[in-house]
């Protein structure tokens, strides 16, 4: 794979969840504004941005959107493009709608409600590394479902030796769950998609066909902060240092 394309210096983060099953802490403040280890959701993903080279954030909102809007007010270390939605858009129509925002070549997208610690290699710059736009359309951050904290689902997709992505059957438990982490090609999401709420899934679906959706493997740690009880293990883990994923 290709490390010759350099670091995407735009992203989308992803902060319009209405967080219903992280209540009742977000009856008051919406789901990205939570502080894990002291500091929001949010926060956290645009600091891994900024480390990364990214220099301009087109962030979206929905629930308690102008909470997000005044917390952001306070970031000075790169340029934050807001995108309020009135009505939700899932997480394809709100890439769709901010296209105007983020131009016409590779971008990073990022969840808002998780959280990862690095391995050797911090992971966006890995992502980086390996992107190569001659081959793929998307190249996504994936964990190992068994040492995902927070998660308790089946898994997303199984990849090959060359990374290549494929869904996981209905009955089937999948070795990899989407880490919330992606580049892709903003172009994706305006070819034959629909005008309102979509799902990135159906971008991926499109270049799953095409042999050009791929996945990187995340070596460091990885938190799903969906819920409180998540939230309390999460910050549990992280005051030991969060290294109680590696195991045996």
């Amino acid at each position: 794979m290709s490390a010759t394309h350099g670091s995407p210096k735009t992203a989308m983060v992803l902060a319009a969840g209405l967080g219903l099953r992280m209540r009742p802490l977000t009856l008051d403040r919406p789901k990205p504004l939570i502080p894990v280890a002291g500091r929001a959701l949010l926060d956290h993903a645009l600091d891994r941005l900024v480390d990364a080279g990214v220099e301009t954030a087109v962030v979206n909102s929905h629930y308690l959107g102008g909470m997000i809007t005044a917390h952001l007010a306070g970031r000075r270390d790169l340029h934050i493009v807001p995108s309020p939605e009135e009505t939700p858009l899932d997480t394809g129509g709100a890439v769709r709608r901010a296209l105007p925002h983020l131009g016409t070549e590779p971008v990073l997208t990022v969840n808002a409600d998780i959280l990862w610690l690095d391995g050797p290699t911090p992971a966006l710059r890995r992502l980086a590394a390996n992107w190569d736009p001659e081959r793929m359309d998307a190249l996504l951050l994936l964990m190992a479902t068994t040492k995902s904290v927070g998660y308790d689902g089946r898994g997303d997709f199984h990849m090959d030796p060359l990374g290549l992505l494929s869904r996981r059957g209905e009955s089937e438990i999948a070795p990899f769950v989407y880490a919330g982490v992606q580049i892709v090609k903003p172009a994706l999401f305006g070819q034959d998609t629909p005008d309102g709420a979509f799902s990135t899934n159906l971008v991926w679906d499109r270049a799953m066909e095409a042999g050009r959706l791929y996945g990187l493997a995340h070596d460091g740690a990885w938190f799903h902060v969906g819920t409180p009880d998540a939230l309390v293990e999460s910050e549990e883990l992280l005051a030991q240092g969060g290294m109680r994923w590696i195991g045996p």
